[in-house]
């Protein structure tokens, strides 16, 4: 069967037509497309310098809580040793019926003896109470020892106390001490 020159005419026109017709609908589809990305691009570019500006108070108040915590850090001792003396101090207090109402310590040093190295912290520390029991507590932390109770320091520390300032008025004694503890060769 032989086509005529209109049918040909009119298949190749019909397949201009689809084409075109898939052309304009890909056209208008990614104008469609290319509106909506330029649309969220501009919001991304609106969004931008805000979340710069964000990024860099975030990254100064880093920088600012980073110096805060090495400037507070430098403020505690970097000795475990030192929160187990606190807890023997308030346990001796406890024992002593005096009230512990300040504990400071100093970050601890070393001293060399010999060749041992102890661990000093030094404290001060402030208990109020009456007079009898402030001296018990005074004598039970010089000594290591409460020959009331009958116990002693569990830990391998000893402590040297350097002053005492007693208020007997205000019932209260401020004790300024060293510990030392072994901290190996």
């Amino acid at each position: 069967m032989k086509l005529s020159k209109k049918v040909w005419l009119i298949v190749v026109i019909a397949i201009i037509v689809a084409a075109l017709a898939s052309l304009f609908t890909i056209y208008f589809r990614q104008a469609g497309e290319r509106g909506e990305l330029q649309d969220r691009l501009s919001r991304a570019e609106t969004l931008l310098p805000n979340l710069v500006k964000q990024k860099k108070d975030l990254q100064d108040q880093l920088a600012s809580a980073t110096s805060l915590l090495n400037k507070n850090q430098a403020k505690f001792p970097e000795s475990v040793e030192s929160i187990e003396y606190g807890e023997d101090l308030f346990k001796i207090a406890d024992d002593c019926n005096v009230e512990l109402t300040s504990l400071r310590s100093s970050t601890p040093t070393g001293k060399k003896v010999g060749s041992v190295t102890y661990s000093v912290s030094s404290f001060v520390v402030i208990v109020e109470g009456n007079i009898d029991n402030m001296l018990k507590f005074i004598d039970a932390v010089g000594t290591g020892i409460d020959y009331d109770l009958f116990w002693s320091f569990q830990l391998p520390w000893s402590v040297d106390v350097n002053s005492i300032n007693m208020e007997v008025a205000k019932s209260k004694a401020t004790i300024s001490l060293d510990i030392y503890g072994y901290k190996g060769t």
